[in-house]
C-alpha cells in the first residue's frame, strides 16, 4: 500500500503533497527536502484525520504526478492544478474532502483557542501574532470563496466565530458531487480548493502551535 502524493517544483521552493489527505502538505527548497517535510509531518496529520473520523494509513509515499510551480509556489502557497483536479467528485468522496477540511478548521480553531496573543517572534525578529494570523486565514477564506462561485454578500451574517458564514458555505459546496471543473470562470475545481483551502488552515495552525512555546 502507497500514499499518492505530488511534488509541485518551482524555481525555490518545492511543495509535495498527498493527494487524497487536504491539507497534508510541506514545502521544501528540493523535492527532497518537502517529501521529508511531508513524512514529518504524518503524526501532527494523523490528528487532524482522526478528527474526520479517519485513520491516517502508514505507507511508503508514491509520486504520481509531477508539475511545474509559478510565482505563487515560490512565493510559499501550493498553486499547481493537477490532471486529476479536474475529474468527478462522487457524492462520498466530496463529503469525505469536506470532512478533512473542517477538521483542519477545527484543529487550528482549537490551537488558536490554546495559544498565547503573543507568539514567540523568529531569530529576525519577525512573524505575525496569533490575532493576526487569524485576521489573515479568515480573509483569505473569502478569497477563497469566490473561486468556487461564493459571493460572501449573499451568505447570512455570522453566528459565533470568525468565518463561521463562509465556512459553511465552503463545507456545502465542497461535500457535493461535481463533475470535477470549476464552478464559476476561472475558479477552482473542488479538489484543489479542498487541498488549498486546508493547507492554509492547517500550515498557519501549525506555525501557531511552534511559536507558542
Amino acid at each position: 500500500m502507497t500514499v499518492p502524493v505530488y511534488v509541485e517544483v518551482g524555481a525555490k521552493r518545492v511543495f509535495a503533497g498527498a493527494l487524497e489527505w487536504p491539507g497534508w502538505t510541506r514545502a521544501g527548497r528540493t523535492e527532497r527536502q518537502a517529501l521529508d517535510a511531508l513524512a514529518a509531518a504524518a503524526e501532527r496529520y494523523a490528528e487532524v484525520a482522526e478528527m474526520a473520523g479517519l485513520a491516517l494509513p502508514t505507507a511508503e509515499f508514491e509520486v504520481v504526478e509531477r508539475v511545474e510551480g509559478n510565482a505563487t509556489t515560490d512565493f510559499g502557497a501550493p498553486s499547481a492544478i493537477l490532471q486529476g483536479d479536474r475529474t468527478p467528485l462522487t457524492a462520498k468522496e466530496a463529503q469525505r474532502l469536506a470532512d478533512l477540511v473542517g477538521a483542519c478548521w477545527t484543529y487550528l480553531d482549537d490551537i488558536v483557542a490554546a495559544a498565547p496573543a503573543a507568539l514567540r517572534k523568529g531569530p529576525r525578529g519577525g512573524g505575525r501574532d496569533r490575532d493576526k494570523i487569524v485576521d489573515h486565514v479568515v480573509g483569505a477564506e473569502e478569497a477563497y470563496a469566490a473561486k468556487l462561485g461564493i459571493r460572501r454578500r449573499d451568505l447570512p451574517p455570522d453566528e459565533a466565530g470568525p468565518g463561521s458564514a463562509v465556512r459553511a458555505a465552503l463545507l456545502d459546496v465542497l461535500g457535493a458531487a461535481s463533475t470535477g471543473e470549476p464552478l464559476r470562470e476561472k475558479g477552482w475545481p473542488p479538489r484543489y480548493a479542498a487541498r488549498r483551502i486546508a493547507w492554509h488552515a492547517l500550515d498557519h495552525a501549525w506555525e501557531i502551535e511552534d511559536r507558542s512555546t
